[in-house]
């Protein structure tokens, strides 16, 4: 069973991608901002995080960015409401994007994705 981090500082959103992505098999951790994300990341591995960009006082690409460069092996996705970040070159070093939505389809299928690739690698001994 994947293990999946998700960080977006609204408590309802946090809930519905829990239940929603705990469905689909994944054991999902939730965090509501970057402080608890870290405080979550000691605590054990995860396979793939998913991240809201704009968190209260604080950002996700600057936890996107601390990633990177501490757990390279560890697939991100940003999850936003605004697609303008999308062209952001900060937003680039995630494995994947997906805008908000009521329908979490995208989500789930980017998620999907990301982590089939990630297993290629990891079975390539990438």
């Amino acid at each position: 069973m994947n293990r999946l981090l998700v960080v977006d500082d609204e408590a309802n959103i946090r809930l519905l991608y829990a239940e929603e992505l705990a469905d689909e098999g994944y054991e999902v951790v939730t965090a509501a901002g970057t402080a608890e994300a870290v405080e979550k990341l000691q605590e054990g591995a995860f396979d793939l995080a998913v991240l809201d960009i704009k968190l209260k006082n604080e950002s996700g690409i600057d936890l996107l960015q601390k990633l990177v460069k501490e757990r390279h092996d560890m697939p991100v996705i940003l999850c936003s409401a605004f697609s303008c970040y999308k062209d952001d070159f900060s937003a680039w070093l995630a494995d994947g994007y997906v805008v908000k939505s009521g329908d979490l389809s995208e989500l789930k299928q980017e998620i999907a994705r990301v982590l089939a690739k990630k297993a290629q690698r990891q079975k390539a001994g990438l």
